[in-house]
């Protein structure tokens, strides 16, 4: 056994006996004395998009609301793959009080030497009931501290004294782990095929009752910057944007998809913004049919992404071509912040439209190409900052309309 297995079990042990956390002040008795940890029948962690899936059955039927008066626990531990010490848990607990309402996720790191905890938190996850023996949680693995590199995990089952008496004098719990050993999950970085659309043919702002924002950009790919500029500032800063891109610039200014592809790692989204930015309302069907249709496969040919959004340039739109696009499975994408940052009317203006357009459920129109971006560059970090201290948060348009996204 390498010495970091060693401490890892150790860490094991600690989280256990630590369990009683959530169960504090248990009604004794409530469990018959003797009586012992749920056993586990099934567990498993696998991947599926952006998302991690925690499922788990047990021996029997059981209610998360009633671990707390039960003194029970039951969690995930995730473990770091080389070293096996833990890095964090998420467990499931009941509502506060309430020993039938509906059960929440918390979480809790572990810091590096697999000893220290910090508070535990409850975090964002989606909870499921597929029978009455049986839970799953969905939940993103940043919130238990977990990246998309490939990590360890195990099944913790857990009940604490006086209803349980401890196997050996040592320990301050009973508990069951599946599987015996943890068990190793290869995530990768997921990166998105096609957005499923739905909702209204044409929108130009989100819901009014979130406090978020979209930020998009329109023309590029381009080079005066180039879009990586663009991106070290959105990742710098923790945000995300929608790219609206024109078919005929892809090839020509990111050969290679190397913008696009650290745009979707990075999870910002890209948007269809015609072949070559005409006023689509004077063309004819087919020729309209053809400024999407060859963007599309421009798109997906460089990063494999059936987008399901696209823009019209100048805003430019009738009810015939909504609707021609919606065919194609896309939803026409207009805004209601306008910087006009394609004037060149300097940094401080184009960053005063945009912090004092913005409000609930806004869709801020900036650009990337079609000429020189280098104010809407300057003026970017400053509209997050503002923005994010007024309390906003930044979505791609996907995630404002609630759209589906397929990832691989």
């Amino acid at each position: 056994m390498i010495p970091g297995r060693r401490r890892g079990l150790a860490a094991i042990a600690i989280v256990a006996a630590l369990a009683g956390a959530w169960a504090a002040g248990a009604a004794a008795g409530v469990s018959a004395p003797g009586a012992r940890p749920f056993g586990i029948a099934a567990a498993s962690l696998v991947q599926a998009g952006k998302q991690l899936v925690w499922s788990v059955t047990l021996g029997g039927a059981f209610s998360p609301g009633r671990f707390r008066a039960e003194g029970r626990s039951l969690c995930l531990l995730l473990e770091r793959p080389r070293s096996g010490l833990i890095s964090g848990r998420l467990c499931v607990i009941g509502a506060a009080n309430r020993s039938g309402a509906r059960p929440r996720v918390v979480a809790q790191r572990i810091a590096s030497d697999g000893l220290g905890l910090a508070p535990a938190r409850a975090v964002a996850a989606q909870i499921g009931r597929p029978s009455r023996s049986a839970i799953t949680v969905r939940f993103l693995p940043a919130v238990a501290g977990a990246r998309y590199v490939p990590l360890r995990w195990q099944t913790l089952s857990t009940l604490l004294p006086p209803v349980c008496r401890p196997p050996t004098p040592d320990r301050r719990d009973c508990s069951e782990t599946r599987p015996a050993q943890p068990a190793l999950l290869r995530l990768h970085v997921p990166t998105p095929v096609a957005c499923v659309p739905s909702g209204a043919s044409a929108t130009h702002s989100g819901p009014l009752g979130r406090r978020e924002v979209a930020l998009t950009f329109d023309d590029g790919p381009w080079n005066s910057p180039d879009p990586g500029a663009f991106l070290s500032v959105l990742e710098r800063e923790d945000a995300v944007a929608t790219f609206f891109e024109i078919g005929r610039q892809i090839a020509g200014y990111d050969p290679g998809a190397r913008y696009e592809r650290r745009m979707l790692v990075d999870g910002d989204f890209i948007g269809n913004h015609t072949w070559s930015h005409p006023m689509m309302p004077a063309l004819s069907a087919g020729a309209q049919m053809a400024q999407l249709t060859s963007t599309q496969r421009a798109i997906e040919h460089a990063v494999g992404l059936r987008t399901c959004l696209w823009r019209p340039p100048f805003g430019a739109v009738n009810a015939s071509v909504v609707a021609l696009a919606r065919s194609l499975g896309l939803l026409t994408i207009l805004w209601d912040v306008e910087t006009r940052d394609w004037s060149t009317p300097g940094t401080a203006t184009i960053y005063a439209r945009a912090v004092d357009g913005a409000h609930n459920g806004a869709i801020i129109l900036q650009h990337f190409g079609g000429g020189p971006r280098y104010e809407t560059l300057a003026a970017l970090p400053r509209e997050i900052e503002t923005l994010r201290s007024r309390g906003y948060r930044f979505v791609t348009i996907p995630q404002m309309l609630g759209l589906r996204v397929i990832y691989r």
